[in-house]
């Protein structure tokens, strides 16, 4: 698999609005950003790929551009994908980068 390097630029200087360090990885044949070695968003080929805590699932997986994260047959916990028209805007790439955000700091008690 590929990825969409445009999207994986727009999360790099998304992520720099932060006052957080942020590590790249590839994963899932895409690119990750980890905060702390937590991952919290990526992308994978042309989609978004974020962390969402449980509580939120529902509410994110009833918007039009979200999906689950299916690999294998089975969605994967807490993970979604978005597509294009979900994050078509900055503002709506910042929002996804903050969910992400969220779940990562929330698995490492912060």
């Amino acid at each position: 698999m590929a990825y969409n390097i445009d999207l994986a630029k727009r999360i790099g200087i998304c992520l720099d609005l932060f006052q957080e360090q942020f590590t790249q990885k590839k994963m899932f044949g895409g690119i990750a950003f980890l905060y702390k070695g937590k991952m919290a968003i990526g992308a994978i080929n042309q989609d978004l790929m974020v962390r969402v805590i449980s509580e939120k699932m529902q509410t994110q997986l009833e918007k039009k551009s979200v999906r689950p994260m299916d690999f294998t047959g089975t969605p994967m916990k807490e993970f979604i994908f978005v597509s294009e028209e979900g994050y078509h805007s900055e503002e709506q790439l910042l929002a996804w980068v903050e969910l992400g955000l969220e779940h990562a700091k929330l698995k490492l008690g912060e």
